[in-house]
């Protein structure tokens, strides 16, 4: 899985690093930080992150 967020639409809300602590994290008080290729035992706290997201800034594809 590959995961990706789109930073221009991101609004910091937070709500991924609360879905996926392991996945997301911020750096400084809005600077999001994530793993563009999480272990796959994070795939359903990555999904869960990206329903979460209320602007739509994560999106998950396949890792090839």
């Amino acid at each position: 899985m590959k995961v990706l967020v789109d930073l221009n639409r991101c609004q910091s809300y937070g709500q991924c690093v609360f879905a996926a602590p392991g996945v997301f994290r911020f750096r400084g008080e809005e600077a999001l930080e994530y793993d563009h290729v999480p272990d796959a035992a994070a795939t359903r706290e990555v999904r869960r992150a990206a329903l979460a997201c209320p602007v739509g800034a994560v999106t998950i594809g396949e890792d090839r």
